[in-house]
This record gives structure tokens, C-alpha cells and sequence, in this order.
């Protein structure tokens, strides 16, 4: 699978918690899915369960302390998938 399909189905995935319509608007790599998309800290479980489940991946707990932009998920997803 491409980066860019990753890219748009983590986009689609992280649609439903974002509370910053205008960022997701410009959502790219570098966005920071916790203080550029305002998605609660909280739902970040069910994003991840989300990308587990959309990708057929796992991703272990030290794993998700590093996803901070949507790139980061982005590179961990291709990383999983690889």
C-alpha cells in the first residue's frame, strides 16, 4: 500500500474526532493530530483501534507515544504494513 493511501485513510479515520474543521481542511504530514486537530486525548485509543482495524496492523502502546502529526501515523502504518 502507498503513503498516500495510508495518508487518506488515516485522514478518513480521524475525521469523526476532529474538533478544528479549519485545520483538518488543510490536514498535511506535519499536522499535530493533538493540538493542530484538537482530537481529545482521550479518543486517540479509538483512533488507534480505528488504524488497527482499517489496516490489519498492531500497534504496540510505546508505539503510539510517537504519533504525535498525521505523518507520524502515516510512517508508523507503512512501517506496520511493510
Amino acid at each position: 500500500m502507498e503513503q498516500s493511501e495510508v495518508m487518506e485513510g488515516v485522514v478518513k479515520i480521524l475525521k469523526p474526532w476532529v474538533k478544528n474543521e479549519e485545520a483538518f481542511a488543510a490536514v498535511s504530514m506535519t499536522t499535530n493530530i493533538l493540538e493542530d486537530l484538537k482530537v481529545n486525548s482521550a479518543r486517540l485509543v479509538d483512533v488507534v483501534i480505528a488504524f488497527e482495524d482499517q489496516f490489519d496492523i498492531e500497534i504496540a502502546d510505546e508505539d503510539v507515544d510517537t504519533v504525535n502529526t498525521v505523518g507520524d501515523a502515516v510512517t508508523l502504518i507503512v512501517s506496520k504494513l511493510g
